[in-house]
């Protein structure tokens, strides 16, 4: 990978009457002139646990990219242990935490492409249904639009680790509180109130093209996520990945980045030839 210009801060927001700090990564921020992709990480992910993948995907697609951690996630202000995610955590995420941090860092003028894995995933769509006209468009890898069975068994299993092995030492190498991540996502996709968690009913809101990506070996999601988005959503595109599970930017980066730079390419002749 040839050198990339990456800034690293610490932005203040303010959402719902309360003060923040999120952790932000700013990739070839200098390129104004091209698209900027927005990463939106996973239930128990940060910008560190991406690693180097968004600024490689940034420089195979030619893009500008903002990474950040979520509150509660990575470097950014710790949740309390006694405050517990309400059933609408991913909702407030979409509808009130990203603008404030895009307003924060003066990018409310963009159109962005949103890039979700999991739960990211399901804040990029209602982002998207949300704010129909701000997104490009929007990719999302494993995103949940429903609860699963398979999905709680997982998360039960996650929770088992935590309690009974090294994977708290092993988070605190991208979180500065392990358990403020853990517990913020394990308590609330737990709650037996959460089975009926479902945001089917935003997506036909979606007015920009769609790019739906899952691993055929998820262990968190069947097929009928993403496919649940194909049926709702007309202009989306699937893409199903063999030998892959959850996460298809560790197990599959290769065939992640050429679909995704691909799709790029074909918004950005679409739009040339429809100004």
């Amino acid at each position: 990978m040839s050198h990339l210009s990456i800034t690293n801060r610490q932005v203040p927001i303010h959402v719902d009457g309360r003060n923040y700090e999120l952790e932000c990564q700013l990739i070839s921020p200098e390129k104004t002139d091209r698209d900027l992709i927005i990463f939106l990480h996973e239930g128990l992910g940060s910008v560190a646990l991406w690693r180097d993948w968004p600024a490689r995907l940034c420089e195979q697609a030619n893009c500008r990219g903002l990474v950040y951690s979520r509150y509660g996630y990575g470097a950014s202000t710790p949740r309390p242990p006694e405050e517990k995610w309400p059933l609408s955590y991913m909702h407030t995420q979409a509808e009130k935490a990203l603008p404030a941090l895009l307003n924060a860092l003066e990018m409310t003028h963009e159109r962005p492409i949103l890039f979700g894995h999991s739960d990211g995933g399901s804040i990029a769509l209602l982002y998207a249904a949300m704010y129909p006209d701000h997104p490009k468009a929007v990719t999302v890898a494993a995103p949940h639009i429903f609860v699963e069975d398979v999905t709680t068994t997982s998360i039960e299993q996650a929770r088992e680790a935590y309690l009974n092995t090294d994977l708290p030492q092993r988070f605190s190498r991208y979180h500065q509180n392990p358990d403020s991540a853990f517990w913020g996502w394990n308590d609330i996709w737990l709650n037996p109130e959460f089975k009926f968690w479902n945001i089917e009913a935003y997506l036909p809101k979606i007015q920009c093209p769609v790019l739906a990506i899952q691993g055929k070996n998820d262990e968190y999601g069947t097929l009928a996520q993403i496919q649940g988005i194909e049926r709702i959503v007309p202009q989306t595109e699937l893409c199903i990945i063999n030998d892959c599970r959850h996460s298809p930017h560790k197990d599959q980066p290769e065939i992640l980045n050429k679909t995704i730079v691909t799709f790029i390419q074909k918004l950005n002749e679409t739009s040339h030839n429809n100004p």
